[in-house]
């Protein structure tokens, strides 16, 4: 466990845990690396080198004023690949950190990456447009911005309760340090990215991906609809889809064992 520099002012906490082929996990609003415990607890074991890095404004990573958006969150991973001086890598995005890797992998032309695994992907884009009718509303999403300027407690834990399968898949105790992880977070980069979420349209990034990419998708997630990996499976050449049913968003926890068999299977290819 370290820090490493983004540039001259920001450092980001990145754990290091294993070793073998490289796995780069990167996690989405509003969490940390943390959420992966059963991730870096397991995958070493069929050895696999895990990298958890708590994005800028999240986790113990610094957390400086200013916009947040996913050119910024895919040029820190590149300082981060080259400083680790990783090659050959699969990188592992869930929720908005699959569309930071969709963003990275356009505008950094895949460089040191050999495979991308898209989770729960908020993308291609997190909320609806006139020719995209998935997702949330761009006013639902104002409503939540709303919400995180006057109770984000409050707002976090209503996320907590479509997060996961079902409400009664995730203990008391797993639901409350969960929200916690939320909590860490910068509220001004959770209102922040909130905005990117809403805002961002990465349908033009599909067609530029160049690796191999998987997409690992619950056919009942309630936050990013399944519609958005059919979207993308659609749009990038090649790709995998891989559904998984009854599956919410938070199938890398609900669904641990299978998520971490098809990690490795993935790898390994």
């Amino acid at each position: 466990m370290t820090y490493l520099k983004a540039n001259e002012d920001v450092n980001l906490f990145v754990k290091d845990w294993g070793s073998g082929k490289t796995v780069v996990f990167i996690h989405g609003w509003p969490l940390n690396h943390k959420c992966y415990e059963y991730q870096f607890t397991m995958l070493p074991q069929f050895g696999l080198r895990c990298i958890g890095l708590d994005l800028r404004g999240y986790g113990d990573s610094d957390k400086p004023c200013g916009e947040y958006d996913y050119n910024m969150y895919a040029d820190d991973l590149l300082m981060i690949l080259r400083n680790l001086n990783l090659y050959d890598v699969t990188l592992v995005g869930h929720s908005m950190g699959g569309a930071i890797i969709l963003r990275y992998l356009t505008r950094h032309a895949n460089e040191r990456v050999s495979k991308a695994i898209l989770v729960g992907a908020a993308a291609p884009c997190f909320t609806q447009r006139e020719d995209y009718p998935y997702g949330f509303t761009k006013e639902t999403v104002d409503q939540f911005l709303d919400l995180c300027y006057s109770d984000r407690a409050q707002l976090l834990k209503n996320f907590g309760k479509i997060f996961f399968y079902t409400e009664k898949s995730v203990s008391p105790k797993f639901a409350d340090w969960f929200q916690n992880l939320g909590m860490d977070a910068s509220p001004h980069t959770t209102a922040k990215c909130l905005i990117s979420l809403r805002d961002t349209d990465l349908r033009e990034d599909m067609g530029k991906v160049k690796i191999p990419t998987f997409m690992i998708h619950g056919i009942e997630d309630k936050v990013c609809p399944f519609q958005f990996a059919e979207v993308l499976h659609k749009g990038i050449k090649g790709s995998t889809l891989i559904p998984y049913e009854k599956a919410g968003h938070g199938l890398f926890y609900n669904d641990f064992r299978k998520f971490n068999q098809d990690v490795v299977k993935i790898v390994n290819l």
